[in-house]
């Protein structure tokens, strides 16, 4: 049964909504998108939510029309403007010796409780990174282990409640309920990040249009994430200041002649900020050497973060960059020089069936990442915002045989099926005729006592079949 899924990734510079149907296998098959130039966000954080909200509900508008589905449920991005990351534990001993999903729960809410959460602070997600079972180190997934003991290593993001209060409010006001809120960073490092990349470790940096994101993911999860308020647009801004020319005209020049590599001497003339008759003559160099130091200083801030989780020894895969910002020409080569001879690469959103070629641009990574964590792509049993542990379990088979009820007496059908020699007739009991002479069994005749002894060969099934039948009635 196809199931249809809608994401939302509400960014500084832009919001887009995708909307696509998920198969029974988790296949996403992309239906309607729309995008809408963002309003009342700075920085990834709500700023005005009438505006917001205006821009999410045009957004929203043109993928319902594309995909003739009004869904009114989605899963949404949030920035890491202001996101902490803790890290806890958490142990439970198994009194049943088997681990099913309630032990896996109960582990990690005590890691949850042993956390030290700011009040002012809210709950994003609860990523486990180790598990350790009776001593025994990175068990990759405990469920159905025999243990005594289950530990649980995990990081805790946590965001600020007025700005997660913010954009539910915004959110809801374009007409939507919140399904689930995934950090923006988490949800393209799902959408860009290969196989490989996850075994060996890689950190996966999100470079928009106003904030760049940084997370670090080893193993099943991500073990650090960090913020940084620089996007693409601060490049457009010092343009503009050092060519005294309009923002609109400095983003043009940006994107034809943003080149990280090689310098030209050649010219090109441009209207002045508050005087369009007047044109100065700029020096593509000047152009040149101002979006250089921005991305230079804005690469090495982020490299120094990745020195300052201590993880860097870990990412064996190196760094993969996504986002907007990182179409410049020439921004793989540098980054690579600057992050001390890493691997580095560009990542592009995953191939999704019936992807609009608009979205097949690192720009957006995040929403396809939202897709795919909506279809169940998430760190095994992540906890997420509404507390609910997220797995791919079956409810049924959680408890095992131990969940059984084993006092439970079976059923003349259940004992038939396995013993055919129940299915020999009871003796009749006695009967008392009615005033229509018709025949009338009276259960309280009914007396399994002053049933005739069988020959004694026989004797042991059929007081089998007495104790049975006491118990059932």
């Amino acid at each position: 049964m196809s199931k249809t899924q809608l994401a939302v990734d509400i960014g500084s510079s832009k919001v887009c909504a995708v909307i696509a149907e998920s198969d029974d296998s988790g296949r996403l098959t992309v239906t309607g998108h729309g995008i809408a130039k963002s309003q009342g966000v700075r920085r990834g954080v709500i700023t005005n939510i009438e505006l917001a909200a205006k821009a999410i509900k045009k957004a929203i508008s043109d993928a319902r029309r594309i995909a003739g589905n009004n869904i009114a449920v989605a899963t949404v991005s949030i920035s890491g403007a202001y996101t902490k990351s803790l890290h806890s534990s958490g142990v439970v001993n198994i009194p049943h010796k088997d681990i099913t999903i309630k032990e896996i729960k109960r582990a990690m809410d005590t890691a949850l409780y042993n956390a030290n959460i700011p009040s002012e602070y809210d709950l994003i997600h609860v990523l486990p990174y180790n598990f350790r079972v009776d001593d025994q180190d990175f068990i990759e997934d405990p469920y159905g282990m025999n243990a005594s003991r289950l530990e649980v290593d995990v990081n805790i993001l946590v965001t600020q409640k007025s700005a997660l209060s913010n954009l539910k409010k915004a959110v809801r006001s374009a007409g939507l309920e919140i399904e689930g809120i995934v950090l923006n960073g988490y949800a393209s490092a799902i959408a860009v990040m290969g196989e490989d990349e996850r075994e060996l470790g890689v950190s996966v940096i999100d470079m928009g249009g106003q904030t760049s994101n940084l997370v670090v993911h080893i193993g099943n999860s991500i073990r650090y994430v960090d913020f940084l308020g620089v996007g693409s647009n601060h490049i457009t801004n010092d343009l503009s200041m050092a060519l005294h020319t309009p923002l609109q005209v400095a983003e043009k020049v940006k994107i034809r002649h943003g080149d990280l590599l090689e310098s030209s001497s050649d010219t090109i003339e441009l209207p002045v900020i508050g005087d369009e008759e007047n044109r100065n003559e700029i020096s593509l160099e000047i152009v040149h050497s101002v979006i250089l130091a921005r991305v230079e200083e804005t690469l090495m801030i982020l490299s120094r973060s990745l020195d300052k989780s201590g993880l860097r020894d870990q990412i064996g895969a190196g760094i993969v960059l996504t986002g907007g910002m990182t179409k410049l020409k020439g921004m793989r080569e540098l980054a690579q020089a600057i992050f001390h001879g890493m691997p580095v690469r560009i990542g592009y959103p995953r191939e999704l069936e019936g992807l609009f070629d608009e979205l097949k641009d690192p720009a957006f990574s995040t929403v396809v990442g939202l897709l795919l964590y909506a279809a169940g792509e998430h760190t095994p049993y992540e906890v997420n915002h509404d507390r609910k542990l997220l797995h791919h379990k079956e409810e049924a088979k959680e408890g095992g045989l131990r969940d059984l009820d084993l006092q439970r007496t079976p059923t003349r059908r259940e004992t038939a099926e396995d013993d055919p020699i129940a299915l020999e007739p009871l003796p009749e009991p006695d009967r008392k005729r009615s005033k229509g002479d018709s025949e009338t069994v009276e259960a309280s005749a009914f007396q399994f006592d002053e049933l005739v002894k069988p020959d004694k060969h026989r004797e042991g099934l059929l007081n089998r079949i007495v104790n049975w039948a006491k118990q059932l009635f």
